[in-house]
């Protein structure tokens, strides 16, 4: 019953997608947006988003493998393939953050994308997403967009130089027209 209404109350605040002005960048250490270390899901490699990702476009999602909007799992996994030659990145963070639906440990996320979806994307470390106690690269994010993830499968879409140009709730599906024509534009 928590889950439901946790789940109910992040729709409240849901919209189904919203460009971010150009001049509302900045971020509180004067850094680029992407200038965060984070942690690979396998543990093996701690990467700078910037350094690694400077000049692609970028899409950056908290997933949950326990949830109604797992199975954008699959949408996503079609959405790196069919752009990742052309510029695309997309980069999953799994996130325990909303009715406890990424329980597991990181490798148990790992197994679970790798043989239920054939996820390639990369994909990082457990991560905070929510407002007040957010993990760096979504604190940022958050700040800029003027939202922060209200349930899983939130996207935040950024540009070729680092900005963030857009937010989409978790009802923008990854193979949405909407989205897709934004990424192409892009490309």
């Amino acid at each position: 019953m928590k889950t439901l209404v946790l789940f109910l109350l992040g729709l409240l605040s849901l919209r189904p997608g919203s460009t971010v002005a150009a001049d509302n960048q900045a971020t509180p250490d004067g850094k680029p947006l992407l200038d965060v270390v984070v942690r690979s899901l396998n543990g093996k490699e701690e990467v700078n988003l910037h350094a690694r990702y400077h000049g692609k476009v970028v899409l950056i999602v908290n997933t949950a493998s326990k949830c109604g909007f797992t199975y954008q799992y699959d949408g996503l996994e079609k959405l790196y393939a069919s752009y990742k030659d052309k510029g695309l990145e997309v980069l999953g963070f799994p996130s325990n953050d909303f009715g406890n639906q990424e329980p597991g440990s990181e490798q148990q996320i790992q197994e679970f994308c790798r043989l239920t979806y054939g996820v390639q994307f990369p994909m990082f470390a457990k991560t905070r997403v929510r407002k007040g106690n957010a993990d760096p690269l979504y604190e940022r994010l958050g700040n800029i967009a003027g939202e922060y993830p209200a349930w899983n499968f939130h996207k935040y879409l950024i540009d070729r130089d680092g900005k963030l140009v857009a937010s989409y709730s978790s009802f923008t599906k990854p193979d949405s027209k909407r989205l897709v024509t934004r990424i192409e534009s892009m490309l």
